[in-house]
């Protein structure tokens, strides 16, 4: 069933020029309520989402236990008593570790699909989707050699 099956008014649409549509107000009314009909179940689950996770945050503090101590709010460090100051500097190698998953993650979600790809993007595009490529892969690689200057694959 194509759309000016489903929607009689369309093939009064395709008819007009575009001076007449935008003389024909009811039509353009008609063509904004189509349009908005098709974000509704979009809208409904973003919604239904919200009320989730709202009635989730909320059941937690309403049904969770509210007996708090000094030694529940004290700092939890698996068990230990918290040594040293919150101002304490973290090691680089936490944050090198981050960016290294980033930049694998973001290599495979970009390069797999392209290669798959690959042969039909490379007729339907020419050498452009190779450049394209080869610049994210250099910056990738940039990234690397950063994270190999600060010592991020010695796991010592």
């Amino acid at each position: 069933m194509n759309i000016c099956e489903k929607y009689p008014f369309y093939k009064n649409l395709f008819k007009l020029t575009k001076y007449h549509f935008l003389d024909n107000l009811s039509l353009q009314l008609k063509i904004f309520k189509l349009m908005i009909e098709q974000y509704i179940p979009v809208l409904l689950v973003l919604a239904g989402a919200l009320i989730i996770a709202g009635a989730i945050v909320y059941s937690s503090g309403l049904f969770g236990p509210q007996r708090p101590d000094s030694i529940k709010r004290s700092t939890y460090e698996s068990g230990m008593k918290p040594i040293g100051t919150t101002s304490e500097r973290m090691s680089v190698k936490y944050y090198l570790v981050a960016m290294l998953f980033i930049i694998f993650d973001i290599e495979v979600i970009f390069v797999y699909p392209w290669a798959v790809e690959f042969k039909k993007l490379m007729g339907e595009f020419g050498s452009g989707i190779f450049i394209s490529m080869l610049i994210f892969l250099v910056v990738l690689e940039i990234g690397y050699l950063y994270v190999y200057k600060k010592g991020g694959f010695r796991w010592d």
